[in-house]
């Protein structure tokens, strides 16, 4: 996994691998990886909770905090209510922590951010580490209350998204200003984000892309309960909202001659309306399903039965959708949006790519796709996960992660970068003046 520099001349250093340890008496295999400078007390907010059920910042939390944890650290995750019952106290070794928040579209994520950040405030911890754009709103409260070290990874450029109205992109902007200023380390999970903080905020970060999950054998007999059959459909798997454009794919469907149905995993994320307006759409051609959000072992056999899986996002960080889809060996038909381009390296059969909002374009490359001999869609769809696979690692992303977290610690109270961080209370001018 490359990384990108957190700033000049200061290149991120990984802490010598050590020996792994010796097979038990049984012949069991090694545990992982433990630092030898000691556990760390680690805080996370801004996820819904765990374990995850859907978005991608709760499976990246998931895959992060769980390795995190089976290394020694002590680690806690923020989580909303119903996510996880307040009696399910741990999670593969993580600590799960309830918290109050209210039920409103646009403040359960403010509000119950800003709790987390109270809480941990008073925690004793060594690192918080905030997710996404608007739980790190709160950051200057970590600084100003506690001497834990900030670290905040930008999953996407969240107050671009559309299912958002203009005073919650006005808050998420005075968000993305904060992030610029605020932590001590600042993690991009794509090269593009990292060229958007260095280019437009003046921000040097550390690239630390998502990874490869480990899939599980499909079960590809619970498709019939579905009323599909494997090799069957064409899949689109995310939340129904607009930055994704599952609409047009819908449209751009409707014109392809194929007896492929469209499935449509997910539903609406603060997107009601949106999500009526697809449901009208998908009811003008009956090849097109909705099935809402599934999980588990159906979520594994939709992914891994598909004939195609199509992402024809407008905005993306680092699309864990797509590198599940690379996980299955799935020929994918992607956006041309650079984080798409990333993963995928270019357009080639079973991994083809059109022009991100064009539906004209995006109908051609899917009848070229589905038209294509399968066994051709195939071996591009098996050479995308080699490449996926040797590229996305969850566990070389701990250890940069860890990496990050102790650089932080070191660097607490020291500049960080051309920008930050600077005083709360100087940051937070900078974000309400941008």
């Amino acid at each position: 996994m490359t990384v990108v520099s957190s700033r000049p001349g200061t290149p991120l250093t990984l802490p010598a691998p050590s020996a792994p340890s010796a097979p038990g008496a049984a012949g069991e295999p090694a545990g992982p990886r433990r630092d030898p400078r000691g556990p760390l007390r680690i805080a996370m907010i801004g996820q819904r909770g765990l374990p995850a059920r859907a978005g991608g910042v709760e499976r990246h939390v998931e895959e992060i905090a769980t390795r995190l944890a089976a290394r020694g650290h002590h680690v806690t995750v923020y989580c909303r209510p119903g996510y996880a019952e307040r009696t399910t106290r741990s999670y593969h070794g993580v600590h799960l922590a309830s918290l109050p928040t209210v039920r409103h579209a646009g403040g359960e994520a403010f509000v119950h951010s800003a709790l987390s950040a109270l809480v941990a405030a008073g925690a004793h911890l060594d690192v918080v580490h905030y997710h996404a754009l608007g739980p790190g709103l709160f950051s200057p409260l970590t600084r100003s209350l506690s001497r834990a070290a900030v670290v905040q990874t930008v999953h996407g450029l969240d107050d671009q998204r559309d299912k958002w109205g203009g005073g919650a992109q006005r808050v998420l902007r005075a968000g993305r200003t904060l992030s610029a200023h605020v932590p001590d380390e600042v993690v991009v999970v794509s090269r593009a984000l990292a060229e958007h903080y260095r280019d437009e905020l003046g921000r040097y970060t550390t690239y630390i892309g998502n990874g490869v999950p480990v899939v599980p054998t499909a079960d590809l007999d619970l498709l019939a309960g579905l009323g599909l059959r494997p090799g069957g459909y064409v899949a689109f798997v995310g939340r129904l909202v607009p930055e994704k454009d599952p609409l047009g794919l819908v449209r751009a469907f409707r014109d392809v001659a194929t007896d492929q149905r469209l499935v449509l995993v997910g539903d609406s994320s603060h997107t009601d309306a949106y999500v009526e307006q697809l449901r009208a759409a998908a009811a003008l051609d009956p090849r097109v399903h909705l099935i809402g959000y599934q999980y588990g072992a159906h979520l594994t056999a939709l992914q891994a039965g598909a004939t195609l899986v199509a992402q024809p996002s407008l905005l993306e960080g680092l699309p864990i959708a797509l590198l599940e889809a690379a996980a299955h060996a799935r020929p994918v038909v992607a956006s041309d949006i650079a984080p798409h381009l990333e993963i995928l390296g270019g357009s080639a059969p079973g991994r083809a790519v059109f022009r991100a909002g064009d539906g004209d374009d995006l109908r051609r490359v899917l009848q070229s796709e589905l038209d294509r001999p399968a066994a051709t869609r195939q071996a591009g769809a098996d050479q995308l996960r080699a490449d996926a696979v040797r590229r996305y690692d969850w566990d070389v992303a701990t250890d940069l992660l860890e990496a990050v977290y102790r650089r932080a610690r070191a660097r607490r109270h020291g500049p960080v970068g051309p920008v930050g961080p600077v005083g709360p209370e100087a940051a937070v001018r900078a974000a309400l003046s941008g």
